[in-house]
């Protein structure tokens, strides 16, 4: 017909009407799932507060663990306490306390005759072995003592035993001798006796290595020694 229009063409990048249904359910679709599935980055600041809950909670958890230790401590020291002293932990002052406390159980024993009659009594004390020691070392002191030999230290220490008395007696000699008028010989034999004095020192500390704990001795000083001679 020659009076009708036509319809105009549809313009580039314009969305055709029979595509908008479509289109509409599509975006509900899609904004359903978007809700019900959120954003993992909102996940994470939405779970942000559980996480911190139970990181404190932690926290919590190992500021109790220091004090549970010190229980377990206190409990371990307390059973190492006589009974009489058992609950008692800020009365004990220093370990006099605690000897004290032993040395009344003793007492006590003696008097009721606990000491009475106890296995080899009256009869020598077997000294073949010490069970104090090493079982090591004490084999090898038994084969030392079977064949008359003593260890290092016993012989070191009875040599500067000798030592010590020889010089003490000579220092007594020369110190007996001095004079106002022999100042010089004294000083010639004081030298002497320090020469002396320094070896036996040198002796005393290799003893002292390789002695057993508790048996280290002193070294001598000069001035000491003179001392006891004026």
């Amino acid at each position: 017909m020659v009076g009708a229009v036509a319809a105009p063409p549809p313009l580039r990048g314009r969305i055709p009407t029979a595509l908008l249904p479509s289109l509409r359910l599509g975006l509900r679709l899609l904004w359903s799932f978007s809700w019900a599935n959120p954003d993992p980055a909102s996940t994470g600041s939405a779970s942000t507060p559980p996480s911190s809950s139970s990181s404190s909670s932690s926290r919590r958890q190992q500021g109790k663990l220091p004090h549970r230790l010190s229980s377990v401590v206190d409990a371990i020291n307390e059973r190492k306490l006589p009974p009489e002293l058992r609950g008692r932990g800020n009365a004990i002052r220093s370990e006099t306390d605690i000897v004290n406390v032993v040395e009344q159980r003793i007492w006590h024993s003696m008097e009721e005759g606990h000491f009475e009659n106890l296995p080899g009594k009256g009869q020598p004390l077997n000294l073949n072995s010490n069970p104090h020691v090493d079982p090591a070392e004490d084999t090898l002191y038994r084969i030392l003592s079977r064949n008359g030999c003593a260890p290092e230290w016993v012989e070191l220490n009875k040599e500067i035993r000798s030592k010590i008395a020889e010089w003490r007696l000579a220092l007594k000699k020369a110190w007996a001798n001095k004079s106002d008028h022999e100042d010089s010989k004294w000083q010639d034999d004081s030298e002497i006796l320090k020469a002396q004095m320094r070896d036996i020192n040198d002796k005393v500390l290799r003893y002292n290595l390789i002695v057993p704990f508790g048996r280290q001795m002193l070294g001598l000083k000069w001035e000491k020694e003179i001392a006891k001679l004026e």
